[in-house]
């Protein structure tokens, strides 16, 4: 019963959250998710084992925006850090698992962050997962000119970045990447406070965020 009240309260949640910010985004001034006219960008949290409820809220609205004439472009960020594993030299990853598998946890846990960091944060090769994001972004707007006031950018799977980056400096580091067009980061975490979120609520709560907090 508790996990059923649950499941019917997050969906409840997620619902009331996804339809303030269509409200936001469909107004007749424009998309107005922020107080901030050059800083389009929010944040969704939601419970990280209701991700499927997640991706069905991000589904209608995503439905709903696109038979009224918008575009809408999904980034996955967990394929954007598959694709990057599977650029790699061909053993790479079943190297990187075994020696995983040898070290003890915490150890385990360093040496991933090590071997991951650069796929994520970029490097003198790669472009970091958030420069990524943000040329898909700026691809996206080129290409739909005239949907300018039309576009929105759904940015998900956050989780498969934990632990090893922050979703605060995903976001610091798209501000002025994305061609000034609505960008909602779906994070899974918990809010705390008036406007902490922490990441997969696991992480140390982070206050360092500027984008409003559709809840």
């Amino acid at each position: 019963m508790g996990d059923r009240c649950h499941r019917i309260g997050c969906r409840v949640s997620l619902a009331r959250a996804m339809g303030a910010l269509k409200a936001d985004l469909v107004g007749d001034e424009g998309p107005r998710i922020s107080t901030m006219r050059n800083y389009r960008f929010a944040i969704v949290p939601y419970p990280p084992k209701d991700e499927f409820t997640l991706r069905e809220e991000a589904a209608k609205l995503s439905e709903f925006l696109v038979d009224n004439g918008w575009v809408v472009l999904p980034i996955s960020l967990q394929s954007v850090l598959l694709d990057r594993i599977a650029a790699q030299e061909p053993d790479w990853a079943s190297r990187v698992q075994a020696m995983e598998k040898k070290l003890p946890r915490d150890r385990a846990l360093e040496y991933l962050r090590n071997r991951l960091q650069p796929l994520v944060e970029g490097d003198e090769v790669m472009a970091g997962i958030a420069d990524e994001c943000g040329r898909r972004i700026r691809e996206f707007a080129a290409a739909h000119p005239d949907r300018a006031e039309r576009t929105l950018v759904l940015i998900g799977r956050a989780g498969a970045l934990y632990p090893f980056f922050r979703s605060s400096a995903l976001l610091k580091r798209l501000d002025g990447q994305t061609n000034n067009v609505p960008v909602v980061l779906l994070y899974p975490g918990e809010v705390r406070g008036p406007s902490s979120l922490s990441f997969m609520g696991v992480l140390e709560p982070d206050s360092d965020y500027r984008p409003r907090i559709y809840r």
